[in-house]
């Protein structure tokens, strides 16, 4: 019987995955890239209807995380950033296209190095130029890219960003500023169904290639008890994004303002900022909330005792697992905890994970990729 990816824990006895470690390894990175990958729901089944699966189908597949553009800040999918105007966003994205595309880290965030494309749709490169000299001075910079003209969405920006994309694989943010710039024209106002759609289009681009979009936005004039009600249009934009940073300043001559962060894969936050007066760079002052952190996880550490530099690969059964390990699990209960861990086992002790089932019964594939 050839092999084949598991695809659900139900009806499987827990003591089928007997049989002998193996004690070398034909598997490379490349392979468990390919086992690792999400499985689409249509696979499950060809019949009409609703595409299901169950929690148990969850739990028994491995679902591979994308690391985020800065830790606890931004991560990949589409972003709004949204602040009056003249208020110091377009200062704020070039600092971020900076850091991001040195990899420097913004303030206490690391920073994940990659390519960045700054559509700066507003300024002309004499603008850009003296702005950056001003914050950065002359250093070079050959992963950070600048354009002042781009085509709208869905009459030609996709295939624009595509083309860069190609030509720059390693690309991780593309900023708009603004969305105002790329939307068809058609005045002002919008409906709830046209702020939806144009941010879902531009999700599906950045999802396809795992970036992050960040589009650059403005607030209106009346203020709101929940201050993301001030982004300007319905909520349709803020209900297709995957979070939204909000600029704001007590007076507009301040230095000092307070940027509010809200997302789907973040916590909200709020950091209280000072704009230095001869570079124009925010600086952080102060974070009203302190980022939570994932607790410990005692498997992932006892993992990565046998699974290191030193030695490097480990493959055989979950009952085989448990032992060398000395943890009372159950078979099938180690193989969903390493399911579920498995994008932290990669981020944070560099193991590569992936397990299927043979005539053999399960077997777990741990690679060091340090």
């Amino acid at each position: 019987m050839t092999e084949q990816k598991e695809m659900t824990v139900r009806n499987t006895s827990v003591g089928a995955d007997d049989g002998q470690s193996l004690k070398t390894s034909n598997y490379s990175i490349t392979d468990l890239s390919d086992e690792c990958k999400s499985f689409d729901v249509t696979e499950l089944s060809d019949k009409p209807g609703l595409k299901t699966v169950t929690m148990s189908d969850l739990f028994d597949r491995v679902y591979q995380g994308k690391p985020p553009i800065i830790d606890g800040l931004l991560y990949r999918g589409i972003y709004l950033f949204v602040g009056a105007p003249k208020i110091g966003k377009s200062i704020f994205m070039a600092q971020l296209a900076y850091h991001v595309s040195t990899g420097t880290p913004l303030w206490n965030y690391p920073v994940r190095k990659g390519t960045v494309l700054y559509l700066a749709l507003e300024d002309d490169y004499p603008r850009l130029q003296k702005r950056l000299y001003r914050m950065f001075g002359v250093a070079e910079n050959e992963n950070l890219f600048f354009s002042v003209s781009a085509d709208s969405v869905g009459k030609g920006l996709d295939e624009q960003i595509r083309l860069f994309i190609r030509d720059h694989p390693d690309t991780s943010l593309v900023i708009i500023d603004t969305l105002q710039k790329v939307r068809e024209a058609g005045g002002d106002n919008y409906s709830y169904a046209s702020d939806y759609q144009i941010i879902t289009e531009l999700k599906a681009l950045a999802a396809q290639h795992s970036i992050c979009l960040l589009l650059v936005h403005h607030t209106r004039k009346q203020n709101a008890d929940d201050k993301f009600d001030m982004i300007s249009g319905t909520n349709g934009l803020l209900g297709a994004a995957d979070g939204a940073f909000l600029l704001t300043k007590d007076k507009r001559t301040s230095n000092n303002a307070t940027l509010d962060v809200s997302g789907r894969d973040q916590q909200d936050q709020r950091m209280f900022l000072v704009r230095d007066t001869d570079s124009l760079a925010w600086k952080l002052d102060k974070v009203e909330t302190e980022l939570w952190k994932e607790p410990p996880e005692p498997l992932l550490d006892a993992v990565s005792q046998i699974v290191h530099s030193e030695s490097p690969h480990w493959s055989g059964t979950p009952t085989e697992l448990c032992q060398q390990l000395g943890i009372e699990l159950k078979p099938n209960a180690m193989t969903q905890k390493l399911n579920v861990n498995a994008a932290r086992l990669k981020e944070e002790y560099n193991i590569l994970y992936s397990h299927k089932r043979s005539h053999d019964g399960r077997r777990i594939t741990l690679l060091y990729n340090g």
